[in-house]
């Protein structure tokens, strides 16, 4: 088969559906990308428009430009969309678009999830604009601080919007961060190992990983606001045992994190394109790599900074600040990273660069003010003031939206597969850098001088107008410069001007391909040697087009890709991906129907919508494997492999190790509420607070016993060749017992709305019957497979998967008891 033969029949292989439809049904994760990355511009823009009135609002003392209602919604709604519908989603449009061609693949791991976090963004998004559109938007700010997000403070349903729409968009993060954990841990050309892999992959696992740990805090403190809102379970107040402190340590569980989340990707863009701009090698991979996970790490030891001046006792203050200086070190060593990149290397000025040094100037000053802010004396005068405001828009412009931009320019020509012609972005440089500055050293100046954050207006003679007013003004010289951006981009994206393949010679496997780049990736897949294979080989995008790689040749119409050993790079599988489907945004528009049901207090339509997505994931997760075995196909290069669904670890298994681990760290975020309002609130436990049932909370212990044994037992007759049903059977019916212990949690609470107490353990018992309910679902769609003949000695990977679940509802279970019951009986 000839090159242009190939091109051809994988083009037909992997291309979308032709028209509009292909915008709905496509799950090639170029289209998912592009469209993540334009969905999240759209949201800077509007972001930013709202950035603009905030500081028409603030040029002039007792400004009549809006009153105090619509500020509120404004200041809320700008904060919110830059924070989760810009800075995260813009990531993983990026992450989603690049890492199968940084890491040569054809695709990511799960594309029909990728598809699906996709619309469940755009549908919680929307559910924000809408409420901002129509003047019901949250307005108790991004932050949501009970009680004024609580009905005390905000009786409407305007916090309701932020609390559900939020909770939606989450699960795009969490499915991102599930798809691209896998992926680079998996998905990458043959010979990569972990120490080949491009730096940015490394970034991007780093970041997907506390996405996975940092993201669930906050979705459990929507869920309990939203309950209390809805139901009145009273976690936040405080005469019925609760305590509003708890919302902000699991919300600085999240931000903080969230900070480092953002500012990764960004590091992760300039230790790729640094390099390629000075001609040269990054200095000290290793240690890049090192420091990467280090500050990952550290970012999760330091919430309580954000709560300096809550009144926490002194060594609290004392560790805190310490660690909240000490993730300077591992920034510090990027940086030098970078600049020792410089120094040995030849930099060239062109438009990436410039918003790299634009970065460097920024976020060192942002960065020397967060070291200001860890100081709890200089916190304590500063707190609550501009001076914070300026410095979170330095760390999170500067260390965030400079390199993304510079990301935009380096790899615009691989999007459009056009070279730049009008040269506005130089211009736009300049006023977004001079305009950025301008506006913000001088809110250091006056929230020094005392000008609090998130107020609407300020008195004449508060010796604030002159600085509000200039900062305003070069606001706009700010916004002006991004429009410019804007129009730059449209331009040379329209215009028909052809550039080179690799039109600055970088030696990532991004640019071994055709520009634009087909659905396909890869015509062959690439062997890898080094972290650089196109400054090893040359020739490697021409060789692997004649399809001298592996999986050369097209087989049968699918859609094939390697998995490799997560390790060695070593390839052990061969993956089928679907075809193009429009199950992944109908799933998503249903599970809207959820959170859509709790926004309008249409009860009814919850389970509703719930049953509907259980009946459309057993659709999603049916049409997966053979009733046949396939055994090893050809790969190229002489090898044989097997599919991928007939290995002992399949993708699904992986992909459930990382739900798994966003699981617990929801969980352990409950009990740590939990301890944290037994230990601070008043009146715990309340007097009468639980009937302890023994004969349910036996039936549950059997039944967290029975249910993975039996689950063992079936994978074992199955490895062996025998049947598996006896043994699917008997874990259904351990997995109805760990059920009915789950149940006896709730019955043992008939008011959970009458003391905080009460209330969290019905939360506790509500997530372990709903995950035992989910194992049971999973047991009896494996015993559905096994009758039907999907399961076999080689085909055992969904009984794997399986016995994962189960694990996890019997252990669940089991601490949800003890959690329970444990101290009455204690006492």
């Amino acid at each position: 088969m000839n090159a242009l033969r190939r091109h051809r029949e994988l083009t037909r292989i992997w291309a979308s559906d032709p028209g509009w439809r292909g915008w709905l049904t496509t799950v090639n994760h170029g289209d998912i990308g592009r469209m993540f990355l334009l969905v999240a511009a759209t949201f800077f823009f509007i972001g930013g428009i709202l950035a603009m009135l905030i500081r028409a609002q603030l040029a002039t003392p007792r400004s009549p430009f809006m009153g105090p209602e619509i500020y509120n919604q404004i200041f809320t709604m700008h904060g919110t969309i830059m924070m989760f519908l810009f800075a995260i989603p813009l990531f993983e449009g990026l992450a989603v678009y690049l890492l199968p061609k940084l890491l040569g693949a054809r695709d990511l791991a799960f594309p029909r999830l990728t598809a699906y976090g996709f619309w469940c963004y755009v549908f919680g998004g929307s559910m924000l604009i809408f409420a901002l559109l129509a003047g019901i938007a949250p307005d108790s700010g991004w932050f949501m601080y009970p009680p004024l997000s609580s009905t005390l403070g905000s009786p409407g349903i305007n916090s309701d919007f932020w609390l559900i729409g939020i909770t939606f968009v989450e699960i795009s993060a969490i499915c991102a961060a599930v798809e691209i954990t896998v992926s680079i841990l998996r998905y990458r050309a043959p010979g990569m190992t972990l120490w080949r892999m491009p730096i940015f992959a490394w970034y991007a696992l780093v970041t997907s990983l506390m996405i996975l740990t940092g993201f669930p805090p906050l979705i459990l403190g929507s869920l309990l606001l939203e309950l209390e809102r809805a139901f009145g379970l009273p976690f936040f107040q405080v005469e019925h045992g609760g305590d509003s402190l708890l919302w902000q340590h699991l919300f600085w569980l999240f931000g903080h994190p969230e900070v480092y989340i953002i500012f990764l990707p960004a590091a992760g863009v300039i230790s790729t394109i640094l390099p390629v701009m000075a001609r040269t090698t990054l200095l000290g991979y290793g240690w890049v790599v090192v420091a990467a996970i280090s500050l990952g790490v550290l970012s999760f030891g330091i919430w309580v900074h954000h709560m300096f001046a809550t009144g926490i006792p002194h060594m609290a203050l004392a560790f805190f600040s310490a660690a909240s200086t000490l993730v300077a070190v591992p920034t510090g060593v990027q940086i030098f990273a970078w600049l020792g990149t410089l120094w040995k290397g030849r930099p060239q000025m062109r438009l990436p660069m410039l918003w790299i040094v634009g970065f460097f100037a920024t976020f060192v000053i942002g960065g020397l003010t967060g070291v200001m802010v860890a100081v709890v004396p200089f916190d304590w005068q500063v707190h609550d003031t501009a001076f914070v405001t300026a410095h979170l828009h330095y760390v999170l412009v500067g260390g965030f939206v400079f390199p993304m931009l510079a990301a935009l320019y380096y790899w615009m020509p691989h999007l459009t597969g056009r070279k730049r012609f009008f040269n506005l972005g130089e211009t736009a440089f300049w006023l977004v850098f001079v305009g950025f500055h301008g506006t913000f050293l001088l809110m250091h100046w006056v929230g020094l001088l005392g000008q609090r954050r998130r107020i609407d207006t300020y008195d004449v003679g508060s010796g604030w107008e002159v600085i509000n007013l200039i900062s305003s003004v070069f606001s706009f010289v700010m916004a002006i410069g991004f429009a410019l951006i804007l129009i730059d981009v449209v331009v040379n994206a329209v215009r028909r001007s052809r550039g080179p393949r690799n039109p600055w010679r970088a030696g990532t496997l991004d640019w071994a391909m055709p520009i634009p780049p087909p659905p396909y990736n890869f015509a062959s897949l690439p062997e890898v040697t080094s972290r650089d294979p196109l400054t090893d080989d040359a020739d490697l995008a021409v060789r692997l087009a004649k399809g001298e790689g592996y999986l050369g040749t097209p087989r049968a119409g699918l859609r094939e890709t390697l998995t490799v050993d997560t390790a060695t790079g070593r390839p052990d599988g061969i993956v089928v991906y679907p075809q193009n489907t429009c199950l992944p945004i109908i799933m998503a528009f249903v599970t809207g129907g959820i959170f859509l049901g709790m926004l309008i207090k249409a009860y009814w339509l919850v389970p509703l919508s719930g049953a509907v997505v259980v009946a459309l994931a057993v659709r999603w997760v049916w049409s997966l494997g053979h009733r046949t075995d396939q055994g090893p196909q050809a790969a190229g290069h002489g090898m044989t492999l097997p599919y991928a669904s007939e290995t002992a670890h399949p993708p699904g298994w992986w992909g459930s190790v990382f739900l798994l681990i966003a699981n617990a760290t929801f969980f352990g975020s409950l009990l740590f509420g939990y301890a944290f309002l037994w230990t601070v609130a008043p009146n715990w436990p309340p007097p009468d607070w639980a009937v302890t049932n023994v004969l349910w909370i036996g039936v549950a212990v059997a039944g967290a016993l029975i249910a993975p044994i039996a689950i063992r037992f079936a994978s074992a007759r199955l490895h062996r060749g025998g049947s598996a049903l006896a043994g699917l059977i008997l874990s259904l019916i351990g997995t109805l017992g760990v059920m009915a212990g789950a149940l006896s949690i709730l019955l043992a609470l008939p008011d959970p709305a009458r003391h905080a107490h009460d209330a969290t353990l019905w939360v506790i018992g509500g997530y372990a019957l709903f995950h035992a309910a989910l194992a049971a679902l999973m047991s009896a769609f494996v015993i559905g497979r096994s009758a039907t003949g999907y399961l076999s000695a080689r085909r055992s990977g969904e009984v794997r998967i399986v016995r994962l679940w189960i694990d996890y509802a019997a252990v669940i279970a089991l601490v949800a008891l003890v959690a329970a019951f444990a101290p009455e009986v204690l006492s």
